[in-house]
């Protein structure tokens, strides 16, 4: 008991330690050095905080957002999301059988890639019945892949001399989950991590009519089974702060703090989802399923990428 109390004590003392100064990609790498030299051993309680401390720093940082320009990112960028979250399902129909991968992992790979990561995996696994190793695999592909993201995109914008606008863009729609999102927003720069953020949200919301279809076909293909379908009422949220800060003068001068106090959560709710990470979780993660993972993520990330460069979008 004394060990547990100790791993909890030095958890407690580095996370502190990481809000105070750190930059996202170090507060993730320090979270999963620790979960793979000391271990983690109140990983289910460390994941339920950095879920729901995830969602009210996303809240909070919709009181530094305008609401007319979250909404046009929203609106104009329904298209492009469509299409994109379209080809991804395809492919990742297509890699599936061709890597022979169990229907249900390609499934779960694909929407976590073109949505949101764990939380698509979270909603859709529920409503076509995948079991707990094919929900496993598929989180933990996703979780490598976004924290490599973290560190990869901000290196390879400057590379690609991409203005805040155009990276926002990129990131929002190519960088798996909103943790790694706003991490990589918050090192490329303000503009960057506003617009990076909208775009993600706006994505999430794919997540009810996406697992609406699948509900509507049933876990064995028929139409007609009913399903819990898990809402993101925390994107509701995130709008009412924008509203409040568009329109009310109080509010909007209050921002400033409430922005730095959702950047800082969000540094702590990295090192948590880093303190997840376990050997048993890489082992997990096969070939199959990693080259799924990796073909997946480069489709969007290139394809998207490119989009923005030829039609020149993310400029205004």
């Amino acid at each position: 008991m004394w060990i547990d109390r100790g791993k909890l004590a030095l958890l407690i003392a580095l996370g502190a330690a990481l809000v105070a100064w750190a930059s996202p990609p170090l507060a993730l790498l320090a979270g999963m050095a620790l979960a793979l030299t000391v271990g983690n051993p109140f990983v289910h309680r460390t994941q339920g905080i950095a879920k729901w401390l995830l969602q009210a720093s996303v809240v909070l940082l919709g009181f530094s957002m305008n609401l007319p320009l979250v909404l046009r990112l929203g609106l104009n960028g329904s298209v492009f999301a469509a299409i994109t979250i379209g080809a991804t399902m395809a492919l990742g129909w297509w890699l599936g059988k061709r890597l022979a991968l169990s229907p249900k992992t390609a499934t779960l790979i694909s929407v976590g890639t073109a949505i949101c990561g764990g939380s698509a995996i979270a909603a859709v696994s529920t409503v076509i019945g995948a079991s707990g190793a094919e929900i496993a695999v598929s989180i933990g592909t996703i979780f490598l892949l976004n924290a490599v993201a973290l560190y990869v995109f901000p290196i390879a914008g400057h590379l690609l001399h991409l203005g805040q606008g155009q990276f926002g863009l990129w990131a929002g729609v190519a960088i798996h989950d909103i943790s790694s999102v706003v991490g990589a927003g918050l090192s490329y720069g303000p503009k960057a991590l506003q617009i990076a953020t909208a775009v993600k949200l706006s994505r999430t919301l794919w997540i009810v009519p996406l697992t609406m279809v699948f509900a509507a076909r049933g876990r064995d293909g028929r139409a007609g089974a009913a399903k819990k379908i898990a809402v993101p009422w925390f994107v509701g949220l995130f709008l009412l702060a924008s509203l409040l800060r568009s329109y009310s003068p109080q509010v909007a001068s209050w921002s400033p703090v409430l922005s730095v106090i959702a950047e800082r959560g969000m540094i702590l709710v990295l090192f948590l989802i880093g303190t997840a990470l376990s050997r048993a979780a890489l082992r997990a993660v096969g070939w199959r399923t990693a080259a799924a993972g990796v073909c997946l993520w480069l489709f969007i990330s290139v394809g998207s990428i490119a989009s923005i460069r030829f039609f020149h979008l993310g400029l205004s």
